[in-house]
């Protein structure tokens, strides 16, 4: 698993990236005056602005647990995905309102070839750091980057899309694919930034973790447990990279208080192999507690 301060590092280099991007897809605007292409860089102000804010809110997360916040500050990478899909929406809305002004006075594209080659240079640009940024973050479990690796992704198909729908304006002479091209643009960014939105919003409701996992959790609980009589009420949850898990493990009420807790060690180690970086939690009760008996 990536360590804390590759991360910050990566995050770090996406604000150089997303800068490099804007740049890119501004003078491709400027060489075409395309609404489509002023879209697109529109949307690269969003990632400039998300890039800074993933960055810092990676540096909160990782801080060490402290008296305020004894369970430690993970949940401060879904604050940003919230933001990163907030300005998103904000975007959105600005290019429909060009792109609809556009449709009713659409205007010839300018050096219209310079232009979508300078764009397709920075979806290519966009598309390897996006890449970068998914892997990463899923591999290190962080919702900030695996959020602004998807949107710098939703970015890429825009473009792909934007450059198709110029090449057919400059081809056939329609010159309203230009402003539609933006509302499409819009429209797509609109769809993403709600679902980025909603899966943020369930990191910060506590949510479980995938059933798959669930299920291996249970399994190494079950196969680690021996010399206990049974557990119940096995709950999960995320916050940004750490794992939350919980359960009641039965042991026979004569049971000294030393096995017992062995019998914890023991799960424990196996959960932190399989888990890593889980907190675990075991409440131990005696055999009249249990549920399957």
């Amino acid at each position: 698993m990536p360590s804390n301060g590759d991360l910050q590092r990566i995050a770090l280099w996406s604000i150089v990236v997303a800068f490099g991007i804007f740049g890119l897809k501004l003078s491709a605007w400027w060489l075409t005056d395309s609404v489509a292409l002023f879209s697109d860089a529109m949307e690269s102000v969003v990632n400039v602005v998300a890039s800074f804010v993933a960055w810092y809110a990676l540096r909160i997360a990782h801080r060490p647990a402290d008296d305020n916040h004894p369970f430690g500050h993970h949940k401060a990478e879904y604050f940003s995905a919230v933001l990163e899909g907030v300005l998103i929406v904000v975007a959105a809305l600005l290019i429909i309102h060009e792109a609809w002004t556009a449709l009713f006075a659409p205007r010839a594209l300018e050096a219209p070839v310079a232009g979508l080659l300078v764009n397709a240079l920075a979806a290519v640009g966009n598309g390897l750091w996006a890449w970068l940024l998914i892997s990463t973050g899923r591999k290190a479990r962080s919702p900030a980057m695996v959020a602004d690796g998807k949107h710098l992704w939703t970015d890429v198909v825009t473009s792909a899309g934007v450059i198709f729908g110029l090449v057919l304006a400059v081809v056939t002479g329609w010159l309203w694919l230009d402003p539609v091209m933006a509302l499409i643009v819009a429209v797509n960014i609109l769809w993403h930034g709600w679902h980025l939105v909603g899966d943020s919003v369930q990191g910060l409701m506590d949510v479980s973790v995938e059933p798959e996992e669930l299920a291996e959790i249970h399994r190494v609980v079950e196969e680690n447990s021996g010399g206990a009589l049974e557990f119940h009420d096995l709950k999960t949850r995320e916050a940004g990279r750490a794992r939350f898990i919980e359960f009641h493990l039965v042991v026979p009420s004569d049971m000294t208080v030393e096995v017992a807790h062995h019998i914890c060690d023991r799960i424990e180690g196996a959960l932190e192999k399989s888990q890593p970086g889980a907190e675990v939690t075991i409440h131990v009760e005696p055999a009249h507690k249990a549920k399957f008996a």
